[in-house]
């Protein structure tokens, strides 16, 4: 499907010329054989008896998301109370990762999430656009970052990408890295924008030479978001990066992962392609608005053998 990028790639080019002599000079993704290796990836099935792990881990693994010109404190606070303690019920189901918010809301979060170590992640640089100057992105990032903000999720210039101006995406990334300091910093790279699976892998090595800590898949906002093809991909990436590098890079699939099953079948994903060292929220994130729900119901399903209805739960 795809080949192994050498040692000799680990450093980053300087010039644009070179950036796309070097991103351009990456081995080329084969679509037929990474769709038929993702299909037979999305088969693999979770035994019954680790079902009830693989659950919790992927409970770990959620960034409880919402993006909404409609938020409120009030809806901030009340989602920050289920990340920190999911199911009130039953106290042995783990918090979940992270705590998506926007950028003025994250003083909210911070301030409900004292205590719990779920982690408070913001979405910055004009996203989910992307369209605004360098400088506005910038203090977009400071503000989150000022707030208390653990993480920062930017949007890169999509813009700049597809015309080539890979060194301006790159310099803009590295900029967004110094100014969140020892916030994580995860690159968010909107894949359905980039057209071409080729494109997915340029963008995921440009964004791990300039700093990232993870890779994401989508805002959300534009579909097709998370697809499993799109994912191997980037797990490919952080891994070949890893063994050239020595630097291991997260990934987070974001948009469109709504149930259990999708969330399983990017574990096994997880687990064939990275290795089990990506098997865990230090490394892979799950961004969801609706999952956790669902987890929790199958959770519940394994534990008792009844099936909760959705309504059992808070909606998010």
């Amino acid at each position: 499907m795809t080949d192994t990028v050498s040692a000799s790639s680990a450093a980053a080019p300087v010039s644009n010329a070179s950036w796309r002599a070097y991103l351009h000079g990456l081995p080329g993704v084969d679509e037929a054989g990474l769709r038929a290796r993702s299909a037979d990836l999305a088969t693999r099935s979770i035994k019954t008896t680790a079902k009830s792990r693989m659950i919790d881990l992927a409970i770990r693994m959620v960034d409880l998301t919402t993006l909404e010109g409609s938020d409120t404190a009030g809806k901030v606070r009340a989602m920050s109370a289920k990340a920190a303690r999911p199911d009130p019920a039953s106290p042995d189901v783990p918090s979940v990762g992270a705590v998506c918010v926007y950028p003025d809301l994250v003083g909210t979060a911070v301030s409900a999430l004292a205590g719990t170590g779920v982690r408070v992640a913001s979405v910055a640089t004009a996203f989910p656009s992307g369209r605004a100057e360098r400088e506005v992105k910038l203090a977009d990032a400071r503000t989150a970052v000022a707030a208390g903000a653990d993480e920062v999720d930017m949007v890169i210039d999509r813009g700049a990408f597809l015309a080539g101006d890979y060194r301006a995406v790159y310099e803009e990334i590295a900029a967004v890295r110094e100014v969140c300091a020892a916030a994580s910093l995860k690159v968010i790279l909107e894949t359905g924008e980039l057209a071409t699976f080729d494109n997915v892998r340029r963008a995921a090595w440009l964004a791990m030479h300039a700093g990232a800590d993870f890779i994401k898949t989508s805002t959300g906002k534009v579909s097709p978001a998370a697809t499993l093809p799109t994912t191997l991909v980037m797990l490919e990436a952080v891994r070949d990066h890893a063994a050239t590098a020595g630097r291991r890079v997260g990934v987070k699939p974001a948009g469109g992962i709504r149930t259990t099953k999708d969330a399983f079948r990017n574990l096994v994903l997880v687990n064939e392609v990275a290795g089990s060292a990506w098997l865990g929220p230090e490394r892979f994130r799950l961004g969801a608005s609706s999952l956790l729900n669902d987890l929790l119901m199958q959770r519940t399903r394994v534990a008792t053998g009844h099936y909760p209805g959705p309504d059992y739960y808070t909606l998010d």
